[in-house]
């Protein structure tokens, strides 16, 4: 079995990646920004912050294989002046400063965790697919398209194989964020204007990601390929709300509104962002995953939605 690096080990993803990697039988370990005390999971080492003067040496030791997960992450509400410029210090040279540190100490491989962003913000129509020209819209979205570039460069000077993924939403148990919100709201029994919405939206549950990046580390298809990672199944979001409601043991309380007012809404409290992705569509197709690597996903939305309320915590309350 690989050893393997889970950079940003400590978040959501990290931490379910780890243990789903160690139930594998792989060799993991987790390199944190400072030690997480009570972390019984792996091992790991503390690396500080990340950016292009990280010294990396002393965590890369005897590793096959980088996931790469410790970013600057999108936030609704930006407290920088400049941006990109805080995007790109962290996620551009922060992450070429790792990949050339793994080429130098002998990693095979890298797998970078992108984002849906670089594609773009929605889907008219047609799918999003891995090969489609990169059109991201926001920084955050600009500085992963110009690290996945940055990193495919490295990787044709010096020999490392990299791996790009682009996640849509991602959700499970521990989730935060909009769904949790979501599910907040439906568990109150509170009434949504959503019922005449009938968008399509890919998810992709933290079991299928965990999978599809462990499908990632040995693969010798993989290599210098992007992937875009879903559930599979589109949901609109009336379709999610009572799916995640069913998951509960509730039904859903779906009140319709039009869709033109709750845009004109959003365009008036400055939501709009929050409007779009609950009426709007965003849908990436998997065939490539599929095709190239024999892969499909392990569980199916039904089961990963409930499973995903059941563990939350607000479910014991």
């Amino acid at each position: 079995m690989s050893s393997v690096i889970v950079t940003g080990a400590s978040g959501f993803v990290g931490q379910h990646l780890c243990r789903y990697l160690v139930s594998q039988g792989y060799r993991v370990r987790a390199a944190m920004r400072t030690y997480k005390r009570g972390w019984a999971v792996c091992d790991q080492v503390e690396v500080g912050t990340i950016d292009n003067d990280t010294d990396w040496h002393s965590a890369l030791e005897g590793m096959d294989t980088v996931i790469h997960l410790a970013a600057r992450v999108h936030v609704m509400q930006e407290s920088e002046a400049d941006p990109i410029n805080a995007f790109r210090h962290v996620n551009v040279a922060g992450s070429c400063a790792l990949a050339r540190q793994a080429a130098m100490a002998g990693v095979r491989r890298l797998i970078y965790i992108s984002s849906i962003k670089v594609n773009g913000e929605k889907t008219c129509g047609t799918p999003f697919h891995a090969d489609d020209a990169a059109l991201p819209e926001d920084p955050y979205g600009q500085s992963k398209w110009e690290a996945e570039q940055a990193l495919q460069e490295i990787a044709d000077e010096t020999g490392l194989e990299c791996v790009i993924i682009r996640p849509v939403l991602i959700y499970g148990s521990g989730v935060k964020g909009n769904l949790q919100r979501l599910t907040g709201l439906i568990r109150r029994r509170l009434p949504l204007p959503l019922a005449s919405v009938n968008n399509h939206r890919s998810l992709v549950s933290i079991d299928n990601l965990t999978d599809f990046l462990r499908c990632c580390i040995d693969h010798p298809a993989a290599a210098g390929e992007v992937f875009l990672v879903s559930d599979g199944h589109d949901l609109s979001t009336p379709q999610l709300i009572r799916k995640l409601a069913a998951g509960m043991g509730l039904s859903a309380r779906l009140v319709h509104v039009p869709v033109g007012m709750l845009r004109f809404a959003g365009r008036m409290t400055g939501r709009s962002g929050i409007i779009e992705r609950l009426t709007g569509d965003l849908q990436v197709d998997i065939e490539k995953n599929k095709k190239l690597l024999g892969w499909k996903p392990v569980i199916d939305v039904d089961s990963a939605l409930a499973a995903m309320v059941n563990d939350d915590p607000g479910s014991r309350s």
